[in-house]
């Protein structure tokens, strides 16, 4: 790895070719293993040496000013998973092995003659923002631009030099290792000069301008196709959030140079090009991937270990300002911070264990458009992904919830409710008023069901339907108990004033964001001598009202969970069991 002739951020392909021409060179090498050390020497770049932050963001402020074949990173939440698409991943140029991994076109033109030709697969991915991302979750645009601004000039000139290098010099050279870097080959067949060179000729001259190279692009929502390789099909799943670090490229020769190269012939990419073409739509070649959670969204908050003494100050802080918020309704605070830290950590056949809606009644309009509003704007300064759902005739009975299969574009078209793991819900039942609901109603109203009571959304894919599972805090403003979504918690809400209202500061924010981020995805236990105690309460609360089912058992149980969480603890204590009975009983009070 040391002194690599190529910047692994201003020209990677440079380093993967490289690498490969080492290792081509070397006894016993197999070109049918597909990795030949890139990855080991990307991670110790970016992980071991902490040149992360070094790779620029890709978003819609920085597509203006990052270049292309440059290494980006590009956060985005899978929406479709496109298939496999096959391509000439190794092959020998009279006796030099060449490799195209990592790229849309073949670097070389490939040799019609040789037998020794390696089609590899790489699967595609059509990655777009996280629904309902929230601006505090991602650097400031200005910062990032700022970035990428300071970044080209130098990183410009120094790979401006190193091409020219390689396409003036048509013989080999010979890095200070001893492997081989080849030049790109720099005229076509008919004399004329390539797509690729002038290419990078023109767009080098604009990457200094506030000019998009790619005018096509679609700025606001930015989304790109991602091929993964050498990665198992568990590893990327439908609507997870991942970091995605690899090789931009928005190649104005792909659609020029694909009748250049002998590729394989792949039908499916052909579809691909056409729904999805690379004026459009981007193209990232992933080199190292990584899962995100709500932790990974924490931009400038402290890492700390959340001991509890700590995490209770915090809570106690926390809680003070929604009961603000809540216009001083103490009790719906306290259910509000136990919904807030909810999240679904278990499966046992049809239940979610560890979910727990929300039905905050006793709204009118006109309270669920100040509080509402009050309480959509404090969550979306504390939860990464927040909706809104205005619950009304004509919403039910028109908008799409589900995602649907278009089999003529072979495109999964995403619904309202294909979101990412850990997103929250508003719904303003409120707004509802008497009227029909039509086919399309009925099932947006069965959809919505489905998610609150099991945390599942059905996938319409025409012949048949596929239930996903999913993990969304829903919460519901209504005037009396919803009779379309029976939460798990049905909570009057009684504020005793409207105009209370308090400065928050950043530093705030950011300590709250790091405490429901990371309270949440705490362990938790009961010991046997708390079983025992909880098991006893649950047969004596049975006793005393025979209306007491199952259900209420395992809404006892989660709320015990998160209150302990909410004081940084991992197992029940008795202090916060009694804290739950407590708030059960204050919340039957008000139902009566």
């Amino acid at each position: 790895m040391v002194g690599l002739p190529y910047d692994l951020v201003a020209n990677p392909l440079g380093a993967v070719r490289s690498t490969f021409e080492k290792a081509a060179a070397s006894s016993g090498f197999d070109p049918n293993g597909k990795d030949w050390g890139v990855l080991d020497l990307f991670r110790h770049f970016l992980f071991d040496q902490g040149r992360l932050s070094q790779v620029p963001i890709l978003n819609g402020e920085t597509i203006r000013w990052i270049q292309p074949k440059t290494l980006v990173r590009f956060r985005a939440m899978v929406q479709d998973m496109l298939g496999n698409e096959f391509y000439v991943g190794a092959y020998q140029d009279g006796s030099v092995w060449r490799t195209n991994k990592f790229t849309d076109v073949s670097q070389f033109r490939l040799d019609d003659s040789s037998p020794h030709t390696q089609v590899w697969e790489r699967r595609l991915l059509y990655c777009v923002p996280v629904p309902g991302q929230n601006s505090w979750t991602e650097p400031s645009s200005e910062s990032v631009v700022n970035h990428c601004k300071d970044f080209i000039p130098q990183q410009r000139e120094k790979r401006r030099r190193m091409d020219d290098e390689a396409i003036d010099d048509m013989n080999m050279l010979v890095s200070d290792n001893g492997f081989q870097v080849s030049p790109s080959v720099k005229k076509k067949e008919d004399g004329r000069p390539s797509t690729s060179s002038q290419t990078r000729d023109s767009l080098s001259e604009g990457y200094c301008s506030n000019t998009s190279i790619a005018p096509g692009i679609d700025k606001d929502f930015l989304s790109c196709l991602v091929k993964i390789y050498d990665s198992p099909e568990s590893d990327l799943k439908l609507n997870d959030v991942f970091e995605f670090i690899g090789v931009l490229t928005l190649d104005s020769e792909l659609n020029e140079d694909k009748d250049d190269h002998d590729e394989p012939d792949n039908g499916f990419c052909d579809d691909v090009m056409e729904h999805l073409p690379p004026i459009k739509v981007p193209r990232l070649h992933c080199l190292i991937h990584r899962k995100l959670a709500a932790p990974d969204f924490l931009c400038g908050s402290p890492m700390m270990e959340p001991k509890p003494h700590f995490v209770r100050e915090m809570r106690e802080v926390l809680l003070r300002h929604l009961t603000v918020v809540l216009g001083n309704d103490g009790i719906a605070a306290h259910f509000m911070l136990l919904h807030l830290l909810s999240r679904v950590h278990a499966r046992v056949d049809t239940v979610a264990v560890g979910k727990l809606s929300l039905n905050l009644t006793c709204f009118s309009k006109e309270s669920a458009a100040l509080f509402g509003s009050r309480l959509s704007l404090a969550l979306k300064t504390l939860l990464p992904f927040t909706h809104c759902i205005p619950l009304t005739l004509e919403y039910l009975n028109s908008v799409s919830l589900a995602p649907k299969k278009d089999y003529e574009t072979n495109r999964l078209v995403t619904g309202v409710l294909q979101l990412a793991e850990g997103s929250h819900i508003i719904i303003d039942e409120t707004q509802l008023e008497a009227g029909t609901l039509n086919s399309v109603g009925m099932e947006n109203a069965r959809l919505l069901r489905n998610l609150l009571e099991l945390q599942r959304v059905e996938y319409d894919f025409k012949y048949y339907k596929m239930e996903m599972a999913a993990d969304v805090q829903l919460l519901i403003f209504s005037e009396a108990k919803s009779n379309i979504l029976p939460a798990d918690i049905v909570m009057p809400f009684q504020p005793s004033s409207v105009g209370s209202s308090e400065v928050v500061t950043a530093e705030a924010l950011e300590a709250w964001r790091w405490y429901l981020a990371t309270v949440k995805s705490l362990p938790h236990s009961i010991e046997s001598e708390m079983q025992k105690v909880v098991e006893n309460d649950l047969v004596a609360a049975r006793q005393t009202d025979r209306s007491i089912g199952s259900h209420d058992f395992n809404r006892w149980l989660t709320m015990g969970r998160l209150m302990s969480l909410s004081f940084g603890e991992t197992c029940l204590s008795l202090e916060h069991w009694q804290m739950v009975k407590e708030l059960e009983r204050l919340r039957r009070e008000r139902l009566k």
